[in-house]
Order: C-alpha cells, then sequence, then structure tokens
C-alpha cells in the first residue's frame, strides 16, 4: 500500500470516531415525564416560568445554585435547580429552555437558555 492509501484510512477512522463521540453526546427535548422515565440521560426541556411560586437564589449561601419551578409544554409542573447563577432579567422571559437530567422529583440544570421580550416594536420609526 502507499502511504496516500494509508494516511486516508487513518483520516477516515478519525473522522468516524469523531461523528460517533459526538452522535453520543448529544441530548434531545423531551418533556418532564420523559425526562422522569429516562433519568440517566440528559434532556433539553421547554417550559415557562410559574410566577406563583418562588424562585429561591441566595448567593451569600450557594453562589451557583438557583432554584424555581417550571411548567413544561405540556402542562407538567416540576422544581428545577439550575447549577449557575440566577440570570440576569429571569423574571421576564417568556420561555424557558432547561438543560440537564431528572435526580427524584426535581430537575437539575446544568445550563439555560431564555427567550426574552422582544426589544422591538411593530411600530414604525419617527421622522
Amino acid at each position: 500500500m502507499k502511504k496516500i492509501h494509508i494516511v486516508g484510512i487513518i483520516v477516515i477512522a478519525v473522522a468516524i470516531g469523531v461523528i460517533l463521540t459526538s452522535l453520543k453526546n448529544t441530548s434531545t427535548y423531551a418533556d418532564f415525564n420523559e425526562a422522569l422515565a429516562n433519568p440517566d440521560q440528559e434532556y433539553h426541556v421547554v417550559g415557562k416560568l410559574n410566577k406563583n411560586e418562588p424562585t429561591v437564589y441566595d448567593p451569600k449561601v450557594n453562589a451557583d445554585e438557583f432554584t424555581f419551578t417550571l411548567v413544561d409544554n405540556k402542562g407538567v409542573e416540576k422544581r428545577v435547580v439550575l447549577h449557575k447563577s440566577k440570570p440576569q432579567d429571569f423574571e421576564r422571559s417568556e420561555q424557558i429552555v432547561v438543560i440537564g437530567k431528572m435526580h427524584g422529583e426535581e430537575f437539575h440544570a446544568n445550563d439555560i437558555l431564555m427567550k426574552c421580550p422582544s426589544k422591538y416594536n411593530d411600530a414604525k420609526p419617527q421622522s
């Protein structure tokens, strides 16, 4: 075999390894019931903040723990423990995506994505 063929085979093997590794670590969108059924798998859960329930963030006690209640798109309500500080303008968010796993009846999130209200409106600019 020529050296170019060996290099080509190695490049293909590395590419296959990278693809398989990236597919293994992907998480999927789900609701709380699916996350509860598979507690070992990481999920993205989409929902809205329940503003009737309290949010708990005390940076003096633990700056990397923020707790709130989220209602997923199917209406299931769960307590979420975010292992980060409280995001800015959290209460103003329209939709929240938490990324993490279920631990018992709580969802432990290691990341959060928020959709905040638009700063722009449909009004025409003034001349």
